[in-house]
């Protein structure tokens, strides 16, 4: 009995340490997504998107530069999005 309660604890071990690495790489790829989003939102005046008046957003892009370089490195996603989420998830 001991021997199957070692082995369940083995388990669970393995288990417990690769959901907590996958969930470092899960908060890193949300995070990733909400800065672009907000950078959508407060350049999408530029675009035509209803936003902020553009003089606030003309004084907070120099706090966003690197959420607008999130959001110009994900139009390249903007194809496929659907396949990026899959391989963050790695299904497939």
């Amino acid at each position: 009995m001991s021997n199957i309660r070692i082995f369940l604890k083995r388990i669970w071990a393995f288990i417990d340490g690769v959901n907590k690495h996958k969930a470092l790489s899960f908060y890193e790829w949300e995070e990733k997504e909400l800065r672009n989003t907000f950078a959508v939102l407060i350049a999408g005046s530029f675009a035509g998107i209803p936003a902020p008046p553009a003089h606030i957003s003309l004084a907070l892009l120099p706090y966003i530069e690197n959420d607008l370089e999130i959001m110009f490195e994900r139009l390249d996603a903007v194809s496929d999005p659907i396949g990026e989420l899959f391989s963050v998830y790695d299904i497939g």
